[in-house]
């Protein structure tokens, strides 16, 4: 098969004939029909996180299934699915709870790659997808069905961009009606926290960001007010919008220090920071934990949205085809594999809110 092989941090992928092997017990392979492009891949692509190369990333993907193997019991050849990252058991100590999305169990593939070079050396099977790809080797788990009428390009999306968004609001921080809301950083994630946001009934829907056409953007998905992010006034504007008190939830959806650091001036008592974006490894902020207990603020992460595919994924869908949650707007542009670093430099350039690359 061919797939976009990082071999270097830092430089461009490139296309290459890699081995896939058969699935194992529990796995499937999938066809990738389209796999759009998040800045997670972008940042372990760079190094930002660590990791080993050679890698293929690429995990928000939708396919079909070609082959199960044996004990897969919810998937069958043929079945339309979005493809994910989140790997789970359904019974350890996180699964239990409910939490799939931080499940503790290793398995198979977590010990041994399905991906290897010409010459037989182990490729890292990237965000344990590797789905910048034809075809993909999974467990059963990351994949759920979808109707086969839901364009491919859409659906992908579903995988990471719309569920860590649109989850982080209604999963992770559970936003109650009537709440006012932040969203600093409205990308492809950042809208889909905004849509959240509408869904689950808030107040007010503030978009922060300091590129003009996304606040444009963030307008059309549901934000009720915009706000320049590089004014230094930030803060003080989402107070004067919210009665003075600042927003009940600011979720930051980039993982830039400032932006967390901002999102804790912006919010009032009882207020929460929920950190969506994942900075670099190593990166600090700092805050005053003082406040913090004295009028009752927290700060809390969102890994995935706290998403349960199996049950997330099919009401999303549901949603989709009321005309309730936009997916085709978010696309921006469509290219081929062999276009995938351009596609990638749109992304880095912040012109685009969602590349895909269809197969």
């Amino acid at each position: 098969m061919k797939a976009a092989v990082c071999r270097a941090f830092g430089e461009p992928l490139a296309i290459e004939d890699i081995d896939l092997a058969p699935p194992g017990p529990g796995e499937i392979r999938v066809k990738i029909a389209a796999c759009a492009i998040c800045h997670s891949d972008i940042h372990y692509a760079e190094g930002a996180w660590g990791g080993d190369l050679p890698a293929v990333y690429g995990h928000e993907a939708a396919g079909v299934v070609e082959e199960a193997g044996p004990g897969v019991a919810t998937l069958q050849p043929g079945d339309h699915v979005v493809v994910t990252l989140i790997r789970s058991c359904g019974h350890c100590h996180y699964c239990a709870r409910g939490e799939p999305f931080v499940c503790e169990t290793q398995t198979a593939l977590d010990e041994t790659s399905p991906l290897s070079g010409a010459d037989g050396a182990p490729v890292v099977h990237g965000l344990r997808t590797g789905a910048f790809a034809e075809y993909a080797v999974v467990h059963e788990s990351q994949a759920v069905a979808i109707p086969k009428e839901i364009l491919m390009d859409s659906a992908s999306l579903l995988a990471c961009g719309v569920i860590t968004g649109l989850g982080a609001v209604v999963n992770t921080a559970g936003v109650r009606p009537g709440s006012d809301v932040a969203v600093i950083g409205v990308g492809g994630v950042g809208l889909n926290s905004i849509q959240g946001a509408a869904i689950a009934g808030a107040r007010r829907i503030i978009a922060v960001d300091i590129v003009p056409s996304k606040l444009e953007a963030a307008m059309q998905f549901g934000a009720t007010h915009a706000i320049d992010g590089k004014d230094k006034n930030a803060a003080r504007e989402v107070r004067a919008l919210t009665d003075r008190r600042g927003a009940d939830y600011v979720f930051v959806t980039v993982g830039a220090k400032p932006a967390i650091e901002q999102a804790l001036r912006m919010i009032g008592s009882a207020g929460t920071v929920v950190i969506v974006g994942i900075p670099e490894s190593g990166l600090m902020a700092e805050f005053e934990p003082a406040r913090l207990a004295s009028i009752g603020q927290r700060i809390i992460g969102s890994k995935m949205g706290s998403s349960s595919i199996a049950k997330d994924i099919p009401w999303l869908v549901s949603l989709y085809q009321q005309g309730r949650l936009k997916l085709d707007e978010l696309i921006t542009g469509r290219y081929p594999l062999a276009g995938i670093n351009d596609a990638i430099a749109s992304v880095k350039s912040g012109e685009a809110l969602r590349n895909v690359i269809t197969f």
